[in-house]
Parts: C-alpha cells; sequence; structure tokens
C-alpha cells in the first residue's frame, strides 16, 4: 500500500504550481513579443526556416540597393546623353550655316569659335561625374577624368569596358566612354566617302556621303568571305578630262568595274555594287574620290577638330568649303546617331530597373512572408491557450489553498 505523507502532497502541489506559473509566463512572453519561436530550441525546424527566409531579405535588400545605383547612374547617363544630343544639334546648324556661299572668311572663323566652344561643353559632358566619386562614361573605372584633351585631340584615360552593380540582374552602372565617344561607325554607318586628290583644298568638285541601294549586292561584294580583308577593300573614283566631255571610272581595288568611262554629269548618281554617291561640282583630270567601308573610328571630337581647322582656313575654293561642310555633317550625324542608339540602350535599362524592383519587391514579400509562417504567433490561439492556462492555473490556486489546510493539525487544533 502506497503512503503519501503530507509533506509530500503539499511539495507536488507546490511543484505543479510552478510548473503551471512557468507556463503562463512563457505564453505570456510569447503574446508580449508576438513570436512563436524565440530560440531555435523552441522549433528547430521552424527556426531553421526563418533563418533562411531571413537571409533571402537580407539578399534582396543587397539587391535592392544595388538597382538604385543603377538607377541613379543610368539617370544621370540619359540626361548627360540628352545634353549631349542637344551640343551636337547646335553643332549640326552651325556647320549648315558655314556652309553658306555668301560667308566670308571671317564669319566662319566665327562658327569656328562658336564650334569650339560646343566642343568645350561636349567635352565636360564625356567627363562628368556620377556624385559619388565616379565618372559616368570612365568605363570599368577611372581615377581621373576619362577624358583628356591632348595636343594630338581628346584622349580616352579610362578603363575600357561596361560596369554592372553586384546583383543577380545585369544591370549598367557605367558606359564605355570609347566606344560612346570615340567608335561610332563612319561615314553613313556602312560605307564613307573622302576626296584624295592631291589637290583637295583647291578642286572643282565634292562628293556626298552616299547611300546604300541594294543591300544584297552591297553585301555580297563588301563581306567575307567575298573580300579577305574588308578593311582593305578601296573603291577610287577618277576623272578624265576629253574633248567630248569627262569621263568617270570606278576601280575596286584597281580593277575595273561596271562603271569605266563612262559620261559624267554633275549630281547624278554613280552607282557600283549596290552603293550609290554623287559627285557634283567640276572634276578636273586627276581629281580623285575614295569610297571604303565603314569603320567603328569616328570620334565626336576629332570631327568637330577637322570642322574647326577647316573653317578657320582661309582662301578655300567654293567646291573645298562644301566637301568640308558634307563630312563634317556626315560626320555628325554618325556620332548623333551613335549617341541616341546608346540613349536608347540606357533608357531600356532604366524600364527595366522598374520591372526587377517589382520582381525584387515580390520575392522579398515572399521571404517575409515565410518568415512569418515559420515564427510569427497565431495571435488568436496564443490569447485563447494564455486565458485557458491562467484558469487552470487560478484553478490550481484555489485547490492547493483548500488541500493545504486539511491535515491533521486542523482538526486537533483546540
Amino acid at each position: 500500500m502506497l503512503r503519501i505523507t503530507t509533506a509530500q502532497s503539499f511539495d507536488v502541489g507546490v511543484d505543479r504550481l510552478q510548473k503551471r506559473q512557468r507556463e503562463l509566463a512563457e505564453a505570456q512572453e510569447r503574446l508580449t513579443s508576438g513570436k512563436r519561436v524565440d530560440r531555435a530550441s523552441d522549433d528547430p525546424a521552424a527556426a531553421a526556416r526563418a533563418e533562411r527566409a531571413l537571409a533571402e531579405v537580407a539578399r534582396h535588400d543587397a539587391s535592392q540597393r544595388a538597382l538604385q545605383a543603377s538607377r541613379s547612374a543610368m539617370s544621370l547617363t540619359e540626361g548627360a546623353l540628352a545634353d549631349a544630343g542637344e551640343l551636337m544639334q547646335q553643332a549640326r546648324e552651325a556647320l549648315v550655316a558655314a556652309g553658306n556661299a555668301s560667308y566670308s572668311d571671317a564669319e566662319r572663323k566665327g562658327v569656328a569659335e562658336r564650334l569650339a566652344g560646343i566642343r568645350q561643353q561636349l567635352l565636360a559632358v564625356a567627363n562628368r561625374g556620377d556624385g559619388q566619386g565616379g565618372f559616368l562614361f570612365a568605363g570599368q573605372g577611372s581615377s581621373q577624368t576619362p577624358f583628356v584633351d591632348a595636343v594630338g585631340g581628346v584622349a580616352f584615360r579610362g578603363t575600357a569596358g561596361e560596369q554592372h552593380v553586384a546583383s543577380e540582374e545585369a544591370l549598367l552602372r557605367s558606359i564605355d566612354g570609347e566606344i560612346a565617344w570615340n567608335a561610332s561607325p563612319s561615314g553613313n554607318g556602312l560605307f564613307e566617302t573622302r576626296n584624295v586628290s592631291p589637290s583637295a583644298a583647291t578642286s572643282g568638285s565634292w562628293i556626298d556621303a552616299g547611300r546604300v541601294t541594294d543591300p544584297a549586292t552591297f553585301f555580297a561584294q563588301t563581306s567575307p568571305p567575298a573580300v579577305a580583308d574588308p578593311a582593305a577593300l578601296r573603291y577610287s573614283v577618277q576623272f578624265t578630262q576629253t574633248a567630248g566631255g569627262t569621263t568617270v571610272s570606278v576601280l575596286k581595288d584597281g580593277a575595273p568595274t561596271a562603271v569605266a568611262n563612262a559620261a559624267f554629269v554633275s549630281g547624278r548618281a554613280i552607282e557600283v555594287d549596290g552603293m550609290s554617291f554623287t559627285v557634283s561640282g567640276t572634276p578636273a583630270t586627276g581629281d580623285e574620290f575614295e569610297v571604303a567601308l565603314a569603320t567603328p573610328s569616328l570620334s565626336v571630337f576629332d570631327t568637330l577638330d577637322r570642322a574647326i581647322a577647316e573653317l578657320k582656313t582661309p582662301q578655300r575654293s567654293s567646291a573645298a568649303i562644301t566637301q568640308g561642310v558634307q563630312s563634317g555633317l556626315a560626320a555628325l550625324d554618325g556620332s548623333m546617331g551613335a549617341l541616341q542608339s546608346l540613349r536608347s540602350r540606357v533608357g531600356e535599362t532604366l524600364n527595366r530597373t522598374d520591372m526587377v524592383e517589382g520582381r525584387i519587391a515580390a520575392q522579398r514579400l515572399n521571404a517575409q512572408t515565410e518568415r512569418s509562417i515559420a515564427e510569427d504567433l497565431d495571435m488568436v490561439q496564443a490569447i485563447s491557450e494564455f486565458q485557458s492556462q491562467q484558469a487552470g492555473y487560478d484553478a490550481a490556486l484555489k485547490s492547493y489553498s483548500t488541500v493545504q489546510r486539511m491535515s491533521l493539525l486542523q482538526y486537533l487544533n483546540p
């Protein structure tokens, strides 16, 4: 027969009261913190899920900061390219005005001074900072301004290439300035024309920028494997004066083409291998023009430097002036087109940042939800459990207070 002493009964009651008190205190602590899992020991599996979700939230926060850095840099770059486009348009208008036949050498020199001012402004745009100690067009970084106005012209001193933010998304942080400002396709983008006559300054003729009229024929003749070296491909446009008039011949790397000793008419298109270009004026025997494939070597600053130098040169013939203006306009148009394409790319990056931001926000919310599910408290259930434990503790206190008076001494007490 099990013997239960009064002391043992009291000890058991006290232990159970303390246990209920601890459970009530823990329930109160959970209600206060709002967390079901405060320590890993509370629920190891749920704690691990919450930790993974917290790491995911931190990763998305880092991606958001990287996205903001890209957006800030690309917004500044887009503004810089917009300023550059406006300056280039001003330069184009000035160069068009310089082609006015009524302008004197002094007036053209004034236009050259205006172009020199625009050039300095463009150089400042190319060296514009990103607000964080770097430069928008420094490529992969530079400790100094990326473009330096040296003796031979403006030179790029940055690091070639583009810089991206440290993110899962390939978002631009900076632009390769060498490609942006110094590596546009020359000529009309596919081929370029130029006057190579020994007497080019006093020549009585000029050539326009030309155009491609038959792309299939053009690319069949000018693209590998049709030619071993596209960079060496040259077309020579030569003129001969005879008693019957002026004739024109086009040679491809010294070999005759379909245009051989054809009658020349000023302003009439000359077509060969899918290309069309126009020579105007009165070419003399020995005058020669060259047509070559475009190369990515067109520099905004070199174009302006050549235009400025030509406009400052006095006593040029009207044909030389026209040739210089047309060549300058073609080069400016090429550079403007390249900068506009770059601006479109920057705008596309800004659009992508908006979409990426929405995706990051959704993924971050999903991670926060996962963390909440793992460790947050169901308040309705927790309040119900707390009230139940509180009622149980109250009942236990009352029962203990009743039982602890039920002893033999209470009855023997007179």
